[in-house]
């Protein structure tokens, strides 16, 4: 996949990491895209490492898209936990 598939993944995924885990963030559409393209890398090694299989096959694949959410989550989760309630 291209830089820009990715982007587009990244930005879908990050926000629905978002609409799934409600909350005050202070990340814009930036770290929101950020979250998402990181997650989405995480998520598919992740599925690669415990699962074996290959989760980032291409832009339309639900693994693609399983994977980026999935990873998304938990970096949105990782992210709170950093940033603690400094922007509540």
């Amino acid at each position: 996949m291209g830089i820009i598939a990715w982007i587009i993944i990244g930005l879908l995924a990050g926000a629905i990491a978002k609409v799934l885990m409600p909350g005050k963030d202070a990340g814009g559409v930036i770290v929101t895209m950020l979250i998402g393209i990181v997650g989405g890398l995480l998520g598919g090694w992740l599925g690669k490492v415990i699962l074996g299989v290959d989760s980032i096959d291409g832009f339309f694949d639900l693994s693609t898209w399983i994977a980026a959410i999935v990873g998304s989550l938990i970096l949105l989760l990782l992210y709170r936990v950093v940033t603690g309630n400094r922007h509540a």
